[in-house]
């Protein structure tokens, strides 16, 4: 089927459901979220290609501006370009903050794990580490005790807290992520 009929249909299918999502119907709502949630998972997973680990954040980014901003939507208009322009600003959001920062910082993962390494007996980092740990939501810190502070593989700290590999991968990647923000923030006066 070409592209553009794939379009058509889509766009066939998802329309009425706005529309009636527009009038309060909750059921309708729902699924024409997740038609658009696939369609823009599609959409960025094309061009984060070099960072998959930022498409479902952004997708769910997307879907929350479109739900913040429903009320804007023209009719005359077709929904998934409505829905694609304000991804492309996500998006366009996204490569700003990562081209600000992202030249200052090594990638987590081509750090050497011994330079991260704390001597033992320093209390003092480790009271910093509990600090911040609870700074973060507890399945992230779940998370990363269980992974990087008890060695645990990926599928134990899984088996552990009932959590499937991939949340638990999730989970860790975005409390690495809080936890470098919180310390590259500025101490109070």
């Amino acid at each position: 089927m070409p592209a553009d009929a794939r379009s058509d249909d889509f766009e066939s299918t998802l329309k009425p459901l706005w529309l009636r999502a527009q009038t309060g119907d909750e059921a309708a709502y729902r699924q024409a979220l997740g038609l658009l949630a696939g369609r823009l998972r599609g959409y960025l997973r094309r061009r984060l290609a070099a960072f998959p680990d930022e498409v479902e954040d952004l997708v769910q980014e997307t879907l929350l501006a479109l739900h913040l901003q429903r009320g804007t939507y023209d009719p005359a208009l077709p929904v998934s370009a409505w829905a694609v322009a304000i991804a492309r600003h996500k998006l366009v959001d996204l490569w700003r903050r990562r081209g600000r920062r992202d030249d200052r910082h090594e990638a987590i993962d081509d750090v050497d794990e011994r330079l991260l390494a704390s001597d033992p007996g320093d209390g003092g980092a480790r009271r910093d580490l509990e600090i911040l740990l609870q700074e973060l939501p507890q399945a992230q810190q779940m998370a990363i005790v269980l992974t990087k502070l008890e060695g645990l593989s990926v599928a134990e700290a899984a088996t552990r807290t009932g959590a499937s590999e991939s949340a638990i991968k999730v989970q860790v990647h975005r409390g690495l992520k809080r936890l470098a923000a919180l310390v590259m923030q500025e101490p109070p006066p």
